[in-house]
């Protein structure tokens, strides 16, 4: 029987509470990160001087610090900022760049590595049961092979993530820094900890990073998410509940029009999928007006202009829903596609949601968009009656 969405579920203040605070306490895991950053040695990182690269490794929901990392830094930034999610290291990865390998806490820790052992290679997958199908997550073997490469091959190595995870015993067998990422709050897949656990190494490597005060602001913006969202807010007042609402029975094609844009919906096509398994596109300018805006005229856009009579949902078909995430330094010619692709969505009976964060600096509007769309998944997981955090079914 297919799942149905609830919107009563979402009145319920303790429907996802365990996923909510989590995303809570993400202003917590910034503050808690940057301890842990300032406590590390870190000072080999910038022994040979400022690296070429950055490239970071991750999966899951720590695929998005690369990005998130690279658009607080900027397109003005001489060093480049990589994220690597594939399976193998890059060829020109060597000697001067710095490879930083991201576990998040949650991830579940893999027992280090014995001095004098190579760490193992990623073991071959075990098959699923189809009953137990909705019980699969990340795997992080990617990660930790790609970081022994690196290791390997003589980069600069970093490794984030709890104590006890695979990225670290790489960077133990190769005595090689690490940040040790504590749990704070309940259980979340939240990039932030690690975000500035990162930007505050790559500070220290010689790369110029956000100034001091951008990481308060960025807890800031963090612990102002955690009231405006949270589940005792009404629907018609909570943001987040209403996104949720409004992508209900819709594929939503997700885009923005700058990099910190596009990192928010790389990270909220990731994370429904993942936490509410439910399917998104994602999209950006200006490809936004190609090939992702003809979906709008395909077998699951709209049927031309609409009134104002009729029912948006006609017997329970599935549609598209465009979504555009706004930011405040958006060119003017990103503005200008964004628009365009709005009103062509809107021509073709494909409604339209925007989310425009609030003015600051990069870090701080990336943590508007992307909190609201975590809130936004975990909701939308909870009215479709799915856990937001074993990624099962939850029998009503």
């Amino acid at each position: 029987m297919p799942l149905e969405f609830d919107e009563s579920r979402l009145e319920d203040p303790r429907a996802g509470e365990e996923a909510l605070r989590g995303l809570a306490s993400a202003a917590a895991r910034v503050r808690a990160a940057r301890t842990a950053a300032a406590e590390a040695d870190l000072e080999v990182l910038a022994r040979d001087g400022r690296p070429r690269a950055v490239v970071v490794l991750g999966a899951g929901a720590a695929a998005t610090v690369g990005d998130i990392c690279a658009a607080a830094l900027g397109p003005g930034c001489p060093v480049p900022v990589v994220p690597v999610r594939g399976y193998r290291l890059p060829g020109w990865v060597g000697g001067p760049d710095l490879v930083v390998a991201v576990e998040p806490p949650t991830a579940g820790a893999a027992p280090p590595v014995p001095a004098g052992e190579e760490p193992p290679g990623p073991p071959a997958p075990a098959p699923a049961p189809a009953s137990t199908i909705g019980q699969i997550r990340p795997s992080h073997d990617a990660v930790a092979a790609c970081a022994a490469e690196a290791a390997r091959r003589g980069c600069r190595f970093l490794a984030i993530g709890p104590a006890g995870g695979a990225p670290a015993a790489v960077a133990e067998q190769f005595r090689a820094p690490s940040i040790a990422l504590a749990q704070v709050g309940g259980p979340a897949e939240t990039p932030w900890g690690a975000v500035a656990a990162l930007l505050t190494a790559v500070s220290r490597a010689g790369v110029a990073g956000p100034p001091e005060g951008a990481y308060d602001a960025l807890a800031e913006r963090l612990d102002r998410a955690a009231m405006a969202y949270g589940p005792s807010v009404e629907t018609w007042d909570n943001p987040a509940k209403s996104a949720a609402v409004e992508i209900a029975g819709r594929i939503p094609v997700i885009g923005g029009g700058t990099p910190t844009a596009l990192a928010a919906a790389e990270h909220w096509v990731s994370r429904l999928a993942a936490v509410a398994r439910y399917p998104a596109v994602r999209g950006g300018s200006p490809e936004l007006l190609g090939d992702h805006v003809s979906l709008v005229g395909g077998p699951f856009g709209g049927s031309g202009p609409r009134s104002i009579f009729d029912d948006p949902v006609e017997d329970g078909a599935v549609g598209l829903r465009l979504v555009l995430l706004r930011d405040p330094e958006e060119v003017p010619e990103a503005a200008r596609d964004l628009a365009l692709a709005a009103d062509t969505a809107r021509e073709q009976g494909v409604e339209v949601s925007e989310y425009t964060a609030d003015e600051g600096g990069p870090l701080e509007r990336a943590a508007g968009l992307i909190a609201l769309t975590d809130y936004a998944t975990v909701y939308v997981a909870v009215a479709y009656g799915t856990d937001p955090l074993d990624h099962t079914l939850v029998v009503r």
